[in-house]
């Protein structure tokens, strides 16, 4: 049994090493390939800790206490399934939700405020600058209701068609 713990740890300690150090050849080589396996715990970090506490908890109980073969392979397999519980819900879960992107849809822009930079003629494009989320953006603007407005007006998109944002001045 002893044999079996050493593999369990050598092999999650090898793997943690190739993920992190071939992590992002080895994603780009099987690149989508293996999606129909994606269970959300049984990421690659949760399994290789599982797998790496399991062999060393064995050796580790079998070296230093005088339980049982049985006890001890009982004993591994909870402290595994304990310790991928806390990589997955303090490291993995955490960090997934902790991705941000700066994409933005033009359609979610209606009713948001922004401010003029290039005059809006009546019949004409101008430009609105407009904050969206950490970070600015400037957008094609035409008036909705076909009259001027001035740079460093304060507007309101009424309504976004054909990537263009049709603004009325923002009253308060």
């Amino acid at each position: 049994m002893l044999t079996v713990f050493w593999g369990c740890l050598i092999f999650g300690v090898l793997f943690a090493f190739v993920s992190v150090v071939l992590g992002d050849l080895l994603s780009s080589a099987v690149d989508g390939m293996l999606d129909f396996l994606s269970i959300d715990i049984l990421q690659p970090m949760v399994v290789a800790g599982a797998v790496t506490a399991f062999g060393g908890t064995g050796i580790m109980l079998t070296k230093y206490t005088g339980f049982g073969s049985m006890l001890i392979l009982t004993l591994a397999v909870l402290i595994a399934l304990g310790i991928a519980l806390i990589v997955y819900f303090a490291y993995v879960r955490p960090m997934r939700n902790a991705e941000n992107s700066t994409a933005f849809s033009m359609r979610r822009l209606t009713g948001r405020i922004g401010e003029v930079i290039v005059p809006i003629p009546a019949q004409g494009y101008g430009e609105v600058l407009m904050s969206t989320g950490a970070g600015h953006t400037n957008q094609i603007a035409a008036s909705f209701e076909k009259i001027a407005i001035q740079a460093g007006t304060k507007v309101v998109i009424v309504e976004v068609k054909d990537d263009t944002l049709f603004v009325s001045r923002f009253e308060q």
